[in-house]
């Protein structure tokens, strides 16, 4: 059943304008406001306070004061917030999903799988937020002992990007809510409701005042420019662009702040000539189509071996037609709109040179007529190996497919890239899928599998994917330093 007006106008009410600063909600110090939109229908959905540099430093202000109280907060309550803060989300996985659906685009079905991923490194960290430990050993010389613990690193800032609005905060604000670090969030100024909605939950769960801090704003280098100058500002973790990434990377190494950096990937999807060819269609359409290709973990340059090449292309291409561009909130939407225009047209940008270099377009290649900013699902044969295609991150359902000869070619074909976040092989021979995974310069593999992302797990690339890893055991280490005490022999006279 389709969503009603008076659904979206129920979650959207619950949703702060609002900066929170301090556990309050506050106007801009300027007054200023900026609107959110809707990309499938263009609409304005709320209204929000556009934070100045003022309101930033506010924000850390808070951060600072509360981090020496939140540090000494026992490891077990700060675990019990986060278990209260996963109940309640998965409570109102409805709400979340609707209200992503809406300032994001996703369909619904797929908004409510985020909520599930989303919430489970509420979960994850609240189960590690205990199991921080250290050691006690004796010198190798036996005259000291050896005392080593991990300390929270302290407030944190920290950047998400728009494409999964609940699950890019999750993942970072639950470590640092485990290991004991206070934060200042800014989200994307595209998608910053599900943030503002998430804070009242984490302040409902009993999280204290000036732990968590939001501002969302237009001017974000303006607004956390002076955050990072700042010495009192200890980490900053950033979901984005490598470019964006790049310059973030110079301006901490001034205060030679931590970092967690995950960037953009150009993630290559390779079929062998004896791989389950239903098994790879379908992993092929969970790589590319989800969150319609706006993700950094898609799938995005198809190495098929040149004996399967044609059936892969024909299955994948069927599978794609299939799809239904609508309103996340149509009961029949299975592919939403791009983000906006801009993102939308870039898109098309890329398949359009493509197309002019030889490619050919055996389903979709062109942007859907109408309101919001759709485009249709696209299989690509006959990809120049110079085509832009093949070097940008396409950030859209399009699916560019080039064939290889040898396992060697293969593997030559996938590195060919400054990117290595993740990759996907679809082998029946598990040796080969280990040896392809060993040559692969990745930080992650599906191996017959289209799905990575898992809370239970170390999400992360290499090269200029990015530095660091958000998730599993690794994940609250970024958010914790090492300390070590040399403690005198207790024998000595």
């Amino acid at each position: 059943m389709a969503v009603t007006a008076d659904q979206e106008k129920a979650v959207l009410d619950k949703v702060p304008t609002g900066l929170f600063i301090g556990g309050q909600w506050r106007a801009s110090s300027s007054g200023a406001t900026f609107d959110v939109e809707d990309p499938a229908t263009g609409r304005t959905l709320r209204t929000l306070a556009n934070a100045t540099p003022e309101d930033g430093m506010a924000a850390l202000d808070a951060a600072v004061a509360a981090q020496a109280e939140w540090a000494r907060t026992a490891p077990r309550e700060r675990g019990e917030i986060l278990r209260r803060a996963f109940d309640m989300v998965t409570a109102r996985a409805d709400e979340f999903a609707l209200l992503m659906t809406l300032e994001m685009g996703k369909p619904l079905a797929e908004a409510r799988g985020e909520v599930a991923y989303g919430a489970e490194f509420l979960r994850w960290f609240s189960e590690e937020s205990v199991r921080t430990s250290g050691r006690y050993s004796t010198s190798p010389d036996g005259k000291s002992r050896l005392l080593v613990s991990k300390k929270p690193v302290g407030p944190c800032l920290l950047i998400t990007p728009w494409n999964f609005p609940l699950a890019m905060a999750t993942r970072k604000i639950a470590p640092a809510i485990a290991a004991g670090c206070t934060m200042v969030l800014k989200p994307a100024n595209l998608t910053p409701l599900t943030s503002s909605l998430f804070a009242t939950v984490l302040q409902e769960a009993g999280l204290p005042d000036g732990v968590l801090n939001i501002v969302n704003t237009t001017t974000a280098g303006d607004v956390t420019g002076p955050l990072i100058e700042d010495p009192r500002l200890r980490k900053l973790s950033f979901t984005g662009s490598t470019p964006v990434g790049r310059n973030l990377l110079a301006a901490a190494s001034k205060n030679v702040l931590r970092t967690s950096m995950e960037l953009g990937g150009n993630a290559p999807f390779l079929v062998f000539e004896d791989a389950d060819l239903d098994a790879a269609v379908n992993g092929a359409m969970l790589a590319k189509l989800r969150n319609m290709g706006e993700a950094c973990t898609a799938a995005n340059r198809f190495i098929v071996h040149e004996s399967v090449a044609d059936r892969f292309a024909a299955a994948f291409a069927e599978r794609m037609e299939g799809m239904t561009t609508a309103r996340g909130t149509e009961e029949d939407s299975t592919l939403g709109p791009l983000i906006d225009r801009k993102s939308r047209d870039k898109v098309h940008e890329l398949v359009s040179a493509a197309v002019g270099d030889g490619a050919q377009a055996v389903t979709g290649g062109s942007p859907v007529t109408g309101d919001g900013y759709f485009y249709q699902a696209t299989v690509l044969t006959n990809v120049p190996r110079s085509s832009r295609i093949l070097q940008e991150e396409i950030f859209g359902p399009v699916a560019p497919i080039i064939t290889f000869s040898t396992e060697d070619e293969a593997v030559e074909l996938a590195n060919d890239t400054e990117y290595g976040l993740v990759a996907y092989v679809f082998t029946r021979d598990l040796n080969r899928g280990l040896r392809i995974g060993e040559r692969l310069d990745t930080g992650m593999l599906g191996l017959n599998a289209g799905v990575v992302s898992n809370a239970a797990a170390p999400f992360g690339g290499v090269k200029q994917s990015g530095l660091g890893r958000e998730g599993g055991a690794e994940g609250i280490e970024e958010y914790l330093y090492t300390q070590y005490v040399g403690i005198a022999d207790p024998y000595a006279s």
